[in-house]
């Protein structure tokens, strides 16, 4: 049984379970159990690979023993381990992160007087780096959580600075990735990169080395073993690529030359799917087809599911790694993630599906744990397909209930289509998420906004309500999406169509719901409140009832509760 132990924490993984015992603050020590995740997979040609940074740097502390072993735990079977290597004074090669080490560990509180400032690749640096320690100097500091905007829930843990020979022998990756990123600034301070590396092949197995750094893959391309592959990792377009001296952009135009001396290339996913200022995506770009056309694989990193991306994806992260693998053009040949669980349910999961492959992936804890299953792919246990019911249509891409929610959501393929009734002053049903215009349009910047009144029995201090309203007067309303998310955590829905779309009534939401044929229920929803009596909510049901009878709408259920509470349920087949 493989354990690590660091100062009095030790950290296993036991046969069918993954125990860990945490400081997550004040004293306070909490146990982590998680059942062992096994991937179970059709194999379809050569399946992407799901490479780790720094293990599940998402969670713990990048290049930490426990980011490697939840990695290994919760990823397809065949993920790789990627080390950043950093060398020491001494020179040994260390997983870190980045070349200064503040922003991973306490080492400027462990070592206050040792920040420094060295030239990087032309660029002023300041901070505590790697070459002004030895491999016994860093015994004395712990990892923790890098990236201020995720939670420093695990730091306090002591976890400790890992050698690659210490991940390679004691971890026992599937596969092992080192990334070496500034071996010049190495070579200015006496430490030779490419010497550490000959002697780690002696008595370790690298599945891939990748560098920004052309000499340095040519230098170590005759010596490297066979099994090893050589990645050349490309930076941002503009960026001066420092040992020849020639952009990263105008690399990309010559592949033939990168195929001299490296087996494939990694590059930002923007290379691939570019965004334009508003976080929208554009055309995807020849990369990977041009890349693969010169006998090279590809390889796209900056994936991370707390980081923004394309508005495209609906913060989906899974829907983001499918457009990388699963597009019916192109498919890269691995994805470098934060979050390597994601790419690993995407890949086994969720691409081909509906697509005539048989047998799709299933994630499955070891089989004690029976009824506990976890699965993916929208398949359980039996291979049954759930109900996806739509939320007032597709409501996270444009405004509830409009037109463009409902036309979106029938082309994700919905089963069951909803309305949430309201009734406007003229005695109309319309679909509508709420009785309060205020939630769902922009009626307070409207000329209606002087009708703002309270209306206790609803609950609500200050409203314009769609009983102030007629259907005529409510079509001018400029709709609104919901942005649950804004003032929190500032994550806004689809803003370029954030009041698209115009809002329908409950014909015209059968009409459409009837004319899509993938449709196959309707789900017609009426709240009242305390005011209303339950005779009348029963009267609504059957009226609208009889207006669904009439259109010849077929499973419809009609759901008629108090807000805050579910009072009854009814539903009708109709034929």
């Amino acid at each position: 049984m493989p354990a690590w132990v660091a100062i009095g924490r030790t950290y296993e993984i036991k046969e069918d379970t993954f125990n860990l015992t945490l400081k997550t603050g004040c004293d306070h020590l909490e146990v982590l159990q998680m059942p062992k995740m096994i991937f179970l997979t059709k194999s379809i040609g050569s399946a992407p690979l799901v490479i780790a940074r720094g293990g599940f740097s998402g969670l713990f502390a990048d290049s930490s023993p426990v980011a490697y072993q939840l990695a290994g735990l919760v990823s397809l079977p065949n993920v790789i381990y990627w080390c950043d290597v950093q060398l020491t004074k001494d020179g040994a090669g260390i997983c870190f992160p980045d070349l200064t080490l503040e922003n991973g560990s306490d080492i400027a509180t462990v070592f206050k007087n040792k920040k420094n400032t060295y030239s990087v690749n032309g660029v002023s640096t300041q901070g505590w780096f790697s070459v002004d320690f030895t491999l016994n100097d860093l015994s004395n500091i712990s990892l923790i959580q890098g990236v201020n905007s995720r939670p420093d829930r695990f730091d306090g843990n002591l976890f400790p600075v890992l050698t690659v020979q210490a991940v390679a022998k004691q971890l026992s990756p599937p596969g092992l990735w080192l990334n070496i990123q500034h071996d010049a600034f190495f070579s200015q301070h006496n430490l030779s990169m490419r010497s550490f590396l000959l002697s780690v092949f002696r008595s370790t197995r690298v599945n891939y080395i990748s560098s920004p750094e052309v000499n340095f893959l040519r230098s170590i391309l005759a010596r490297k073993p066979s099994t090893t592959k050589l990645i050349f990792r490309f930076l941002g377009q503009d960026e001066v690529e420092p040992s020849i001296n020639r952009t990263y952009g105008s690399l990309l135009s010559n592949l033939t030359f990168i195929k001299t001396f490296a087996s494939g290339i990694l590059v930002p996913k923007t290379y691939i799917w570019p965004v334009d200022v508003n976080l929208y995506l554009q055309p995807y770009t020849s990369v990977v087809l041009d890349a693969h056309k010169e006998g090279l694989e590809v390889f796209a990193s900056d994936f991370a599911n707390d980081f923004l991306f394309a508005y495209n994806f609906s913060y989906n992260p899974v829907a983001e790694y499918l457009s990388f693998i699963d597009n019916g053009i192109f498919s890269v040949d691995g994805i470098l993630s934060d979050f390597p669980i994601t790419p690993s349910e995407a890949i086994a999961c969720f691409s081909h599906i509906g697509k005539n492959v048989s047998g799709q992936g299933m994630l499955l804890p070891h089989d004690r744990f029976g009824s506990s299953c976890f699965t993916c792919g929208f398949l359980h246990r039996q291979h049954e397909k759930p109900l996806v019911i739509s939320s007032q249509g597709s409501s996270g891409d444009y405004p509830g209930c409009t037109d463009l929610a409902y036309q979106h959501a029938i082309s994700d393929g919905v089963d069951v289509l909803d309305c949430p009734v309201q009734m406007t002053k003229d005695g109309i049903p319309v679909c509508l998420g709420s009785i309060n215009l205020m939630d769902n349009t922009l009626v307070a910047q409207s000329v209606f906004s002087n009708l703002t009144r309270p209306v206790s029995e609803l609950g609500v201090v200050s409203g314009i309500f769609t009983f102030d309203l007629t259907w005529s007067e409510i079509q001018t309303l400029i709709p609104a999406i919901s942005n649950p998310y804004a003032a929190e955590y500032i994550l806004f829905r689809n803003p370029d169509f954030k009041n698209a779309g115009k809002f329908v009534t409950l014909s015209e939401f059968l009409n459409l719901a009837n004319n899509a044929s993938s449709v196959s229920g309707l789900l017609i929803s009426i709240e009242f409140s305390g005011a209303v009596s339950v005779d009348h909510c029963s009267l609504f049901s059957l009226l609208v009832f009889v207006a669904v009878s009439i259109s010849g709408a077929v499973n419809v259920n009609i759901w008629c509760g108090e807000r805050g509470r579910s009072h009854f349920f009814r539903d009708f087949l109709l034929e």
